[in-house]
């Protein structure tokens, strides 16, 4: 009894010895489980403020290309709207000059059109003064009683009319007896010595000068004392 009494115990001091290695290690294990947990969750920190300051970085990037791109975008609207100001500008000029240009042309035409129908007028006049010499001669060789003839009558008033519509459209005679001679007005065509005249002073008019808008159609044909 005594001998089996003794191999329980010794079999239970075996099981106590066997729990207490056991438990040892997992003691060992679960330290050994704690440092590893440590080391990873150490490197996990560690990893995790690596990526945080590299997120951070990428941020901080990203704000400075936000910032570029807005001020390379507002420099690019700038840009752009002074291409439009430059070529409001240019078409402006241009404008201005096309303006100018045409202003001159009309001003141009304009004269050119008035020395044509002066230069035309003139010609016209100068083609009927002769008529109008013609009618002074006549009327001058009619004697003075036949100058009730109504047919003399009606030349004169012709006559009149003529010289009405002339002097309407610019065309004067040149005043010249009793005149100082001007050779732009008169064409000396004899000279006589007369005490009655004063110096270069016109005697008499052979032929009656005329001027359209004060320009000389004709000169008058003159004698000149002294």
């Amino acid at each position: 009894m005594k001998k089996s009494m003794g191999k329980e115990d010794r079999v239970r001091e075996a099981v106590k010895e066997a729990k207490a290695k056991a438990a040892q290690q997992t003691e060992g294990q679960t330290e050994e489980t704690a440092e590893n947990a440590s080391a990873e969750t150490g490197g996990s920190d560690e990893e995790t403020s690596e990526t945080a300051a590299e997120e951070c970085s990428q941020d901080g990037g990203d704000e400075t290309d936000t910032s570029e791109d807005t001020e390379a975008k507002a420099g690019g609207r700038k840009n752009k709207k002074d291409k439009k100001d430059e070529k409001i500008e240019e078409l402006t000029d241009r404008l201005t000059r096309q303006m100018a240009e045409f202003d001159n042309y009309r001003k141009r035409t304009d004269r050119e059109k008035s020395q044509m129908y002066e230069i035309g007028a003139k010609d016209i006049i100068e083609k009927i003064l002769p008529i109008v010499d013609n009618f002074e001669r006549g009327l001058k060789a009619v004697p003075e009683e036949e100058k009730s003839n109504p047919f003399i009558d009606g030349m004169e008033k012709i006559y009149k009319q003529l010289m009405t519509m002339l002097e309407g459209v610019g065309v004067k005679p040149i005043e010249a007896v009793g005149q100082e001679f001007n050779p732009d007005l008169h064409n000396a065509v004899m000279h006589v010595e007369d005490e009655e005249f004063g110096e270069n002073i016109i005697a008499e008019e052979f032929q009656k000068g005329y001027t359209y808008r004060d320009n000389v159609v004709r000169h008058s044909m003159v004698k000149v004392a002294n």
